[in-house]
């Protein structure tokens, strides 16, 4: 089965500047998306419950986004979060960009969900 790249859009009470801190450096990584967090030469160092994973930085524009791929991820795949203001309300939006199994998106997307809840409690959203 092929993977494909799906996109979650979470509105969200804070500046970019804020917001990017928390998706782009190890201590604001640690506060919502992992039990710990390291960077060493562009790779971060994730771990949850004893688990550990890799991911290399691809690519960053400061306030705008940062994308990762994790370093067992097929070649083209990657995970993304990036920062838009909407043009209408001029809220900031939280886009995330992920691959799964066309049949899994569901069940990554509620993941998603879990995860950016517990970055807007963080946040004081």
């Amino acid at each position: 089965m092929s993977r494909q790249l799906y996109t979650l859009e979470f509105p969200v009470r804070c500046s970019p500047s804020i917001l990017y801190e928390f998706l782009s450096t190890p201590a604001g990584l640690g506060e919502w998306f992992a039990d710990k967090v390291d960077e060493r030469d562009n790779v971060f160092y994730f771990s949850w419950n004893g688990t550990a994973d890799k991911a290399e930085v691809l690519e960053s524009e400061e306030d705008k986004f940062i994308r990762f791929r994790w370093l067992e991820a097929p070649k083209g795949e990657y995970f993304e979060f990036g920062i838009e203001k909407s043009e209408i309300t001029n809220q900031t939006i939280l886009v995330v960009k992920d691959f799964a199994e066309k049949k899994d998106i569901k069940d990554q997307s509620l993941l998603w969900d879990h995860q950016v809840k517990d970055l807007f409690h963080r946040l004081g959203n």
